[in-house]
């Protein structure tokens, strides 16, 4: 038999359980459109703009990769280049969403967006370098 504080305890949690349950069925948004809510909220506009491009960025690799596995992978040199170009791209631009971040600027205090841009192009036309090279 538990002691009679514990008992005591338990009805109180209880009972704060039961009383916060109201107001949260009160609220009849499910969790995804509290999130697309928040996050057309609270997000700049420039990392949405960098979001729509990776999501283009992560359509395209899903396309390149049924296309070779369904179809042909006939000029397979051309299908690596052009997912290696997909894949690089993709981390490229995921890096500069997480240095343009404003609320990222206590982990890259000397990084400025501007400077996460210029740093995301020169990354870009390496890597374009590369693809293009590997296409022959």
């Amino acid at each position: 038999m538990p002691p009679k504080g514990a008992k005591a305890s338990s009805s109180a949690a209880t009972k704060s359980r039961t009383s916060a349950s109201p107001s949260s069925s009160s609220s009849t948004q499910s969790p995804l459109s509290t999130l697309y809510n928040s996050y057309v909220d609270n997000t700049p506009k420039r990392l949405k703009v960098i979001d729509a491009f990776l999501v283009f960025l992560m359509l395209s690799g899903m396309i390149q990769f049924l296309y070779c596995a369904l179809i042909t992978n006939f000029p397979f040199n051309s299908f690596i280049a052009g997912f290696a170009s997909t894949v690089g791209q993709f981390v490229l631009a995921a890096s500069l969403r997480i240095q343009a971040n404003p609320e990222n600027g206590q982990t890259f205090p000397k990084v400025s967006p501007e400077r996460a841009f210029g740093d995301f192009l020169f990354g870009s036309v390496i890597l374009h370098f590369f693809v293009f090279n590997f296409l022959g």
